[in-house]
């Protein structure tokens, strides 16, 4: 079964038109529509399926945010990525606060709280996902909760992240509004989402990785994040780019739009259009995917 939105699902504007089909190319193989907002330019799958039958989307060995077994090349390589990226993620949130408290929403497998919490971080972690929890738990036990309802304390949050989050989210309003009373006044919200305005997703088209329908419910660029910060009155402190993200997305989408080819020339082609994409990017909300750090009014 499948919902319908007939209201944009970030600013609930009605002005909302059909703009492109995409293909489930890692599970189903079904076409999803993509509609636009007219006004707040936030793009959207709908239909959608519903939150709980959305699981066996999930369910594949590709899905490399959830698993931390190595099965192959490609999985290896985002493992590599991923462990710089942990440092980078730690060191970003102490360049806002030396220490404190961090709540991870869509913590996945926990590396990254766990690696704050051996930099001396108060974590918790919000997953979802039973299999990816169960993992993370073992990193941190007793920190990691399946929903928000079971998270304690408001107000009690120095920093906030959503890394690759915010388009899974179904109940994007209801969640970032009760996510922001756990945030202290002056604290951090940080949220990383892919740019389907970026010169790789413009190559790629349809067959662009970052669309990853139907798992991806929402499809941002700089101007929608401009209308999620006015939506949730937060101030923008700054926009960061995640430079290794044009190389994985393009290696995935290259593999979707030439799923035969050899696999050295899937790699070669995938790094030329990474590489293509950071250098067109001129400034940071351009790039394949950002990070946009705000801070609670």
């Amino acid at each position: 079964m499948s919902e319908r939105l007939v209201k944009c699902p970030l600013c609930q504007s009605g002005n909302i038109l059909n703009h492109l089909e995409v293909m489930d190319h890692a599970v189903s193989k079904k076409n999803f529509i993509l509609c636009r907002c007219n006004d707040c330019q936030l793009l959207f799958t709908n239909p959608r399926p519903k939150e709980d039958e959305i699981g066996p989307y999930y369910d594949f060995p590709e899905y490399y945010s959830h698993e931390d077994k190595i099965q192959n090349v490609t999985q290896w390589l985002y493992q590599k990525i991923r462990t710089y990226s942990l440092k980078k993620k730690v060191a970003l949130i102490e360049s806002l606060i030396s220490k404190g408290s961090l709540i991870d929403y869509g913590c996945g497998t926990g590396q990254f709280i766990q690696q704050a919490a051996l930099n001396g971080w108060h974590v918790r972690g919000i997953e979802p996902n039973e299999k990816a929890r169960e993992q993370a738990s073992k990193k941190t036990p007793g920190l990691v909760q399946a929903s928000l309802e079971e998270l304690e304390g408001t107000n009690s949050a120095d920093v906030i992240t959503l890394f690759h989050v915010l388009e899974h989210i179904h109940t994007l309003r209801e969640t970032v509004k009760i996510l922001l009373t756990h945030l202290k006044s002056g604290g951090y919200f940080v949220v990383a989402v892919p740019n389907h305005a970026s010169a790789d997703a413009e190559y790629y088209g349809p067959d662009w990785a970052g669309w990853d329908v139907p798992r991806h419910l929402y499809h941002f660029d700089a101007t929608a994040m401009d209308a999620f910060q006015q939506e949730f009155d937060l101030e923008k402190v700054n926009i960061l780019p995640m430079v290794f993200d044009s190389y994985y997305v393009s290696l995935l989408s290259e593999k979707y739009r030439r799923p035969s080819a050899f696999l050295l020339m899937t790699y070669v082609r995938a790094c030329y259009q990474g590489f293509l994409s950071n250098k067109k990017a001129s400034k940071p909300g351009q790039y394949s995917s950002n990070i946009f750090i705000y801070k609670k009014k």
